[in-house]
């Protein structure tokens, strides 16, 4: 009999928390998880959280996955970023033969990198496609194990694959890493260690019950509230996780440094931050900020849950109420972690700072579609009842 692993997964995060944050520099430099870091956090099984159960996984909800986030990204955003790519595409082993499934996601150190759509384009043939294609963003690539390049369906080299609307078919193509070619392109000004590289095929064959494709009817094997959720939403769950950890631990290690740095404010006696006017003000709208972001966050999401549990659906106001939580989150963290980097003067600009690799690491994330400012436009057309010009 298959049961639900019940074990605190937000207790895991938290017990390698320390190890993670002390491993921060070597993340960095190395440019991807290192290797000991990596193996705790398989050991921990924190990549198999949202596995579904029938895989050995936590299927764990979306308050349970957004918290774990936000506590590994308190300690370093890497590795955080990383965490949450993966985890979330492992939602496709719902999608997939249960011993494909197995094969790609059950395995101990299993970890899938891929990343957007681009111009995959596979070609079918007997039995399955021959692929060509390249893709960007590979977040964890260099510690994957299977990879996946999302492509256009050809029934001949130029002749699309169409449905019975006549939109293009897509499908995720599932493969080695080794099958893969990773381009050393991921030279950023931060995340640096999540190892986001570009990577390519060309004309390799993929069996066709190794391709799926995100929320698709026809492919899904498994039941359960989570596989209501599309995973385009999965990721920004796990993406306003990774910002609201760094800027928790952020608006932290300013308030610490407040207790002791000193500033002369002109030809004055040099006063301690803490009692500056300006500062204390400044920190209580930023804890408000930050601590209101992560409530509303924490509703939305409960609520969410609930919905996919009973009904397996999301209504409109829901979906764009999700939106403004998920983007709002992260338009929050940015203005705590702009405070704070300001605020700490000249000691946040450098390297091995509390301030310095957190403040790139939130600017690199807020580059990601999930923060763009364009989502509260179209939550905003949700809510006054109107379609959204593009997906929520």
């Amino acid at each position: 009999m298959l049961t639900k692993d019940t074990h605190d997964w937000f207790a895991r995060a938290t017990a390698l928390a320390p190890l993670i944050e002390a491993a921060g520099s070597r993340t960095e430099r190395e440019r991807q998880i290192p290797a000991d870091l990596l193996s705790a956090m398989h050991a921990a099984r924190l990549f198999h959280m949202l596995l579904p159960i029938s895989l050995g996984g936590g299927a764990v909800d979306l308050v349970t996955f957004n918290q774990v986030i936000e506590t590994v990204a308190a300690a370093d955003g890497s590795p955080a970023w990383c965490l949450a790519q993966a985890a979330a595409s492992s939602q496709a082993a719902g999608f997939l033969d249960p011993k494909i499934a197995r094969e790609v996601f059950g395995a101990p150190n299993a970890l899938v990198a891929w990343g957007p759509v681009a111009n995959g384009k596979a070609v079918a043939v007997d039995g399955g496609y021959r692929v060509t294609g390249k893709w960007r963003f590979a977040s964890g690539s260099a510690n994957a194990t299977w990879m996946g390049g999302h492509s256009t369906v050809f029934e001949s080299a130029d002749r699309p694959r169409r449905d019975a609307g006549g939109n293009p078919i897509n499908r995720t193509m599932l493969f080695r890493r080794e099958q893969a070619q990773i381009k050393d392109t991921w030279h950023v000004l931060g995340l640096r260690g999540t190892a986001s590289h570009d990577y390519e095929v060309t004309d390799l064959f993929v069996p066709e019950e190794y391709t799926t494709w995100r929320d698709s009817a026809a492919d899904r094997r498994e039941s359960g509230p989570l596989y209501n959720i599309p995973l385009l939403t999965l990721y920004g769950v796990g993406f306003s996780g990774v910002a609201l950890g760094i800027a928790r631990s952020t608006l932290a290690a300013f308030v610490q440094l407040a207790q002791t740095k000193a500033s002369r404010g002109g030809l004055g006696s040099p006063t301690l931050l803490r009692d500056n006017a300006v500062i204390q003000s400044g920190v209580a709208r930023a804890t408000g900020q930050l601590r209101s972001a992560r409530a509303f966050l924490l509703q939305i999401l409960r609520e969410v849950w609930a919905s996919s549990t009973t009904s397996g659906a999301l209504s409109l106001e829901q979906r764009a109420q999700l939106r403004v939580a998920i983007t709002g989150a992260m338009e929050a963290a940015r203005k705590v972690v702009n405070f704070a980097y300001r605020a700490a003067g000249t000691t946040a600009i450098f390297e091995g700072s509390a301030f310095e690799r957190r403040f790139r690491d939130l600017h690199t994330l807020l580059a990601q579609g999930q923060a763009h400012l364009s989502n509260f436009e179209s939550a905003g057309q949700a809510l006054f009842g109107l379609e959204p010009r593009q997906r929520l």
